[in-house]
């Protein structure tokens, strides 16, 4: 046959196949580093170690310097980004423990199966799902009846400790980490790295959801070149010496990723989220939250302000920083739902927003409020003390935020635009700003769930 008849044919198929590269979902994936301070990496100013494969994320993607998280604890934390929900409104309020502390906290055991859940909404769009890393939404210590990955909509899964499943390569004793663990606590972040980096190239040619979720940066710091660490509130140099070994590791790790991503040809359809679930506890006289007020465990700044960085080449603009855009862990859900044309469950009522638009570059305000609560009692909410110990409770919305207890009348109020580091109250000038979010903010509360852990997390048959 004539080579210039076949032109055509072969012009019909490049576009063809073009129009589809061009249509194929990107893969994503959501990096949830553990207690990782605002201040921790360069790009944020940190100086304890030089993270230059993070710094190099933030160069081809966009930096966002007024990101929340769902909560200054983990597991709140985590239930907010899966489900697109404020955790309060499942029960959780304070990091999940055993039974016992769970009634005395009065919260649930284990994520309700019936919450929504991101990789259950992206399989709606063809993904693929995995979950490498810790979990903390159920599971671990007594919590023996907890529901699988599966369950969540998780195809593959390797976790730690406090998961329904937990990887026996990282759990050789009944606790959180160990030095008989096939996988010594130093090399975990590369062995979710391998995972992620596997399951990537087994399944390159269809649309890959990963949550890659290591417990790094959280204590203990054990780097291999100092042996076993303490792990007890860091405050004496040899474990900010732990400290800088292990991020500088985790630095390493995530520089690994990018390279194998790239190594893999899928660089530049593969969405990239990098960020935290927490704030730091307290450590190294303040300095990891880069100068905002508070730490984990608390709502003041530093304990839910984090880092937070895309890289989605041709789509995301590179080098740049948002300071304008308030985003919320609640916005992930309805925002990767939109970019990979998901269906969101029927009657869903999320509590973020879909951000697509400003994920592309174009900053805007936001519409709704954020919403906290941090433990319910007493018994779940010790720490920290003194001036970062915060109200039990907390809103924005605009450039306000303002802070309470349930239970008392104590309130605080700040202009975040100008005041970032909660430094002046400013209650007492603005009696109409606190009565209206005062309410806002109790009602909310109200209407939140009271039911039992056994009510809620009832035994599965």
């Amino acid at each position: 046959m004539n080579l210039y008849r076949l032109l055509p044919l072969i012009f019909l198929l490049f576009l063809c196949n073009g129009w589809t590269y061009a249509q194929h979902p990107p893969h994503i994936i959501l990096i949830l580093t553990d207690d990782m301070g605002y201040g921790d990496i360069g790009c944020y100013g940190g100086d304890f170690v030089p993270t230059p494969h993070i710094d190099r994320l933030a160069e081809a993607g966009t930096r966002y310097t007024r990101y929340y998280s769902a909560a200054p604890i983990c597991s709140p934390s985590r239930a907010g980004i899966l489900t697109g929900m404020f955790p309060a409104r499942w029960n959780f309020t304070t990091f999940l423990n055993d039974r016992r502390s769970n009634a005395r906290a009065e919260q649930a055991n284990y994520l309700n199966v019936n919450a929504p859940s991101m990789a259950k909404v992206l399989k709606t769009a063809g993904y693929r799902t995995a979950h490498f890393g810790k979990w903390h939404m159920g599971g671990g210590r007594d919590i023996r009846n907890a529901p699988g990955f599966e369950q969540y909509g998780f195809d593959e899964h390797a976790s730690t400790y406090e998961s329904p499943a937990p990887d026996p390569l990282l759990t050789a004793t009944d606790w959180i980490w160990s030095d008989k663990d096939s996988i010594k606590r130093w090399d975990r972040t590369a062995y979710f790295v391998d995972k992620t980096l596997d399951f990537l190239e087994r399944n390159k040619d269809t649309p890959c959801f990963i949550n890659l979720w290591p417990d790094d940066m959280h204590t203990p710091w054990v780097p291999e070149a100092a042996g076993r660490q303490t792990g007890k509130y860091p405050m004496n140099p040899d474990e900010e010496k732990a400290f800088k070994l292990v991020l500088k590791e985790y630095d390493r790790q995530m520089g690994r990723l990018l390279d194998g991503i790239r190594s893999l040809g899928i660089a530049d359809n593969t969405l990239i989220i990098f960020t935290s679930d927490n704030g730091p506890l307290p450590s190294f006289r303040g300095s990891r939250s880069g100068g905002l007020r508070g730490t984990k465990l608390s709502l003041y700044e530093g304990g839910i302000r984090m880092p937070f960085i895309i890289k989605w080449p041709g789509h995301v603009p590179e080098g740049v920083t948002d300071s304008t855009s308030v985003l919320s862990a609640t916005d992930l859900l309805p925002t990767l739902a939109a970019i990979a044309s998901a269906s969101l469950p029927e009657n869903y009522s999320g509590d973020g927003e879909d951000m697509t638009s400003v994920w592309k570059g174009r900053p805007a305000a936001r519409r709704k409020a954020m919403y906290w609560e941090y433990g319910r009692n007493d018994y779940a909410f010790h720490y920290p003390r003194g001036r970062d110990r915060s109200p039990d409770m907390a809103i924005r919305s605009g450039k306000w935020k303002l802070l309470t207890d349930y239970h008392t009348n104590t309130t605080e109020l700040y202009d975040m635009e100008n005041d970032p580091g909660e430094t002046e109250n400013l209650a007492e000038m603005h009696p109409e700003i606190v009565r209206s979010l005062r309410t806002r903010l109790v009602t909310w509360r109200t209407y939140l769930p009271w039911l039992t852990p056994e009510r809620a997390n009832p035994e599965r048959k």
